[in-house]
């Protein structure tokens, strides 16, 4: 699916208060407990986060942060496994049955944004799957459904883009007449219109470009598959010689106790 086709959500700082209420809504569709008006920060338990930020003008305006979903993830170009992948409809999703929690994901994300369940026995990689789920249902994500104001709204990129510039247009003076992620890294599924500068504050910063970060570490990573299948190799081999070794052992045991490993341990007659 072409990148102007995918889906896509747009924020407006200008149109938030930082009520909470994606927030609730994303924690209640990924069914997750706890009180949404206390957080603070993305975590394994929240996929967003909003908080209050003051502008140069000392104005003070609601800030979302979440996945990006960008048009081509460098979570998904560092990932070995392929645990982590960009969809054809936009949403870049989560397979934990791949996952083997190496983390590069997080290290390679230019926004901070994957978040690991540390306390678990069985840890998983967690972040926004921008509701795929309900997406393939026709249906806005959750966290644009529940927003009073329409600060998030969710559709395809190109028609976001277009929104952004009417709303430039309808109100020349609210705006700063840039939308972050239409061009960044190679263009983002997530993007943000603000009252001002803020590329440092959502994490678009100027020196990324608008190259795709995955282009640099595809060089690095198209070598992984020939390591890979080197390491599978010698850990198949080191699994057969240690359990031929003990299979030799168990045998001469049984010699010496004058049992025939052959006949479930009974003795000889």
């Amino acid at each position: 699916m072409e990148a102007g086709k995918q889906h896509a959500i747009l924020f407006d700082l200008t149109r938030c208060s930082a009520c909470g209420e994606c927030v609730g809504a994303c924690m209640e569709k990924q069914g997750f407990e706890g009180d949404y008006e206390q957080v603070k920060d993305l975590s394994a338990t929240s996929y967003t986060a909003c908080r209050n930020v003051v502008a140069p003008d000392d104005e003070e305006y609601g800030l979302r942060n979440l996945c990006r979903h960008c048009v081509e993830p460098t979570c998904a170009s560092v990932c070995p496994v392929t645990a982590l992948e960009k969809t054809p409809e936009g949403p870049v999703v989560y397979d934990a049955s791949k996952c083997m929690g190496c983390r590069y994901c997080m290290t390679a994300c230019p926004f901070n944004i994957p978040r690991y369940e540390w306390d678990s026995p069985m840890p998983e990689v967690r972040k926004c799957d921008m509701c795929h789920d309900r997406l393939a249902k026709g249906e806005v994500t959750a966290c644009a459904d529940a927003c009073p104001n329409e600060a998030t709204v969710c559709g395809t990129r190109d028609e976001l883009i277009a929104d952004a510039r009417e709303r430039f247009k309808e109100d020349p003076d609210d705006y700063h007449h840039h939308i972050y992620g239409e061009h960044e890294i190679g263009g983002t599924n997530v993007m943000f219109i603000s009252p001002f500068p803020a590329e440092t504050l959502l994490g678009y910063k100027p020196e990324l470009g608008t190259k795709p970060l995955s282009e640099r570490t595809w060089r690095v990573l198209s070598k992984i598959p020939n390591i890979a299948i080197f390491a599978g190799a010698t850990m198949g081999a080191l699994w057969w010689l240690t359990a031929r070794r003990d299979e030799v052992r168990a045998h001469e045991a049984a010699k010496r106790l004058g049992v025939d490993p052959k006949h479930n341990g009974q003795a000889r007659q």
